[in-house]
């Protein structure tokens, strides 16, 4: 079982700044997509950010401007840099990547989930 393993998540203010990390395991040899999405309790999983091989990332409207992400190929490591939090933000943030492993077509591998609170 291939797992991602995400570091970064905690309780931060309103207005403050957390660094997700999420690092794939070396036997993931070609990635393609790599992304974030959130679920808070109730609701469905929705797309935060997500960027390519290339470097090209889109993000949700909610946070445009507030959060970055980005990637490190040869580490296998996808970043979001998130600015100016607020409560609405408040989730469990998932990591993803589209990769292929070997002869195994290209699917979709998740990190366990880390929570982010943004509370005061």
């Amino acid at each position: 079982q291939v797992q991602l393993v995400e570091s970064g998540g905690g309780l931060v203010q309103p207005g403050g700044s957390l660094r997700l990390s999420c690092v794939a395991p070396g036997s993931i040899s070609s990635i393609y997509l790599m992304g974030w999405v959130r679920q808070a309790p109730g609701n469905q999983r929705d797309l935060v950010a997500a960027i390519t091989s290339g470097g090209s990332a889109v993000y949700a409207d909610s946070v445009k401007g507030r959060f970055t992400i980005s990637r490190d190929n040869a580490a296998n490591t996808v970043f979001l840099e998130m600015s100016n939090l607020k409560p609405e933000d408040t989730s469990v943030y998932y990591c993803y990547v589209d990769a292929k492993i070997g002869t195994i077509s290209i699917r979709r591998y998740w990190g366990q989930g880390t929570q982010v609170t943004v509370s005061s």
